[in-house]
């Protein structure tokens, strides 16, 4: 029996309920997580906001929010002895995992595309009402079901440093990779939360010969210089979008070989566009409300040989390479700012306004 806490998640822009709920038994090829820390990442607030809707994928009400998640292992079923790298898991291993769950069996999955599963299971869609109720990364506990990646977290990395691996670093790994950035490319990111930061210091490790970042927080855009941005553009500064657009081109020289879009809203989207030069790609990563739409020329994206790419999700591989990154470059990256801000369960609801308001980067929940 393994009994704990959840904020449960009852409705959109309504306060968490907490709950103490037990789990019986875990299955044979399952792993309990006792979770340490779980971050309150942009995807989190657009559910809670209700504009992201779970439904939509398969989710229900009430459930568990809360993916951006470290912790060690609290049980494992008994075929349970390794990790996805061969190292041996037993209980108090520190460990992450993708927050996602393919079918392994569906015809995008046999096609090797798992992030296009279409059967996918994730944290967030469970009903938290009925076991295993650990759903979400806002409880003590987590469930990992049978064939779920599973790493070591190497002793290195404290789990401030390593929390927001398995969403944000590795999200910005695997984007930028099927963005195919190359070396001496010059990039432009719209957004300084968690996955621009992160994009910000994934695209200098790729060689980029300048990396641009656009944002209205000043703290944020002082943070992005320290993670590698060489120049920054302020919304307070150039308020109209026509100005920014101006100014990021001449930056660039004609316009940036890669825009990553990770501001969440459409309307960023055809000044990303704009600021692309000839044979541009357009990474759009931060929209993943349902329903909302952009005006644009597709002439612009035809007559100047511009592309766009979604990503949504990873492959598992983007989440070793992200801790093997934290590993090389947590010493050269303030990532001591990126998290500073920690709430305990209880007060999930306070942490939620916090990072609602943008003052805070990364808002983090710790058990």
């Amino acid at each position: 029996m393994f009994e704990g806490r959840i904020a449960q998640f009852n409705a959109p822009e309504q306060p968490f309920e907490l709950r103490r709920v037990a789990l019986p038994s875990i299955g044979p090829d399952e792993v309990l997580v006792k979770v340490h820390r779980a971050n309150i990442c942009g995807s989190d607030l657009h559910a809670w906001h209700g504009s992201f809707v779970t439904r939509g994928l398969g989710g229900t009400l009430p459930t568990v929010l809360g993916h951006e998640m470290v912790g060690s292992v609290a049980a494992t079923g008994e075929r349970v002895t390794e990790d996805s790298n061969g190292a041996p898991v037993q209980t108090g291993t520190r460990v992450v995992f993708p927050y996602f769950f393919p079918c392994h069996r569906c015809r995008s999955c046999l096609a090797g595309r798992r992030v296009s599963c279409q059967k996918l299971t994730m944290a967030m869609l469970g009903d938290a009402s009925r076991p295993p109720y650990f759903v979400g990364g806002y409880g003590d506990y987590f469930l990992l079901p049978a064939g779920a990646v599973l790493y070591t977290v190497p002793d290195t990395l404290p789990d401030e440093v390593v929390s927001g691996v398995n969403c944000a670093l590795s999200q910005m790994i695997y984007g930028l990779e099927r963005a195919d950035l190359s070396f001496g490319e010059r990039v432009i990111i719209q957004g300084a939360g968690g996955l621009g930061l992160f994009a910000t210091a994934i695209a200098r490790a790729r060689g980029a010969a300048q990396v641009i970042v656009v944002d209205a927080v000043p703290e944020r855009l002082e943070l992005a210089r320290a993670f590698g941005a060489d120049e920054v553009i302020s919304l307070a500064d150039h308020p109209d979008p026509a100005d920014r657009i101006r100014r990021a081109r001449k930056l660039t020289d004609g316009g940036a070989d890669v825009v990553v879009e990770v501001a969440g809203t459409p309307a960023v989207v055809p000044e990303g566009l704009k600021m692309l030069a000839q044979s541009g790609r357009y990474l759009e990563v931060g929209n993943i409300n349902m329903g909302q739409t952009y005006a644009a020329d597709p002439s612009r994206l035809v007559t100047a040989n511009k592309s766009i790419i979604g990503v949504s999700l990873y492959e598992p591989t983007a989440l070793s390479q992200a801790l093997s990154f934290l590993a090389a470059n947590q010493h050269r990256l303030p990532l001591d700012q990126f998290t500073t801000t920690t709430f305990p369960l209880e007060d999930i609801n306070a942490a939620f306004a916090a990072a609602d308001s943008r003052k805070v980067v990364r808002a983090s929940i710790v058990m």
